[in-house]
């Protein structure tokens, strides 16, 4: 059945070096700048201190006095939980963890502490 289409996946799937935090700050902003968080800009650091598995991600507003402004989201956690016993990255696995920050930062304006 030479006439089937084979589904590549309905997502476009995006990239980044995981040891550049330019290349994760890019992707970080095209995913939340296609979404709703457009009015103050982000400021998306990460940080893997030498020789510690904890990669710390953190994403605020550029303009913490705008009243659009959510509180800052981050997330620490082992990047041992990303990789396969062979030493692959499972970017799946990544973009997971990303994506729920990215979801959780976006939700944070509408909770009312």
């Amino acid at each position: 059945m030479q006439d089937k289409k084979t589904d590549t996946g309905s997502k476009n799937a995006k990239k980044a070096n995981l040891l550049d935090h330019h290349s994760i700050k890019h992707i970080l902003d095209e995913s939340v700048s296609e979404g709703s968080i457009t009015s103050t800009g982000l400021v998306v650091s990460s940080k893997l201190p030498r020789f510690s598995d904890l990669y710390k991600l953190t994403i605020a507003s550029a303009d913490p006095k705008s009243i659009s402004t959510g509180k800052p989201v981050k997330f620490t956690k082992s990047v041992t939980q990303w990789f396969t016993k062979d030493g692959v990255l499972v970017e799946g696995l990544f973009w997971k963890d990303v994506e729920a920050l990215i979801n959780d930062y976006a939700a944070e304006p509408n909770k009312k502490k």
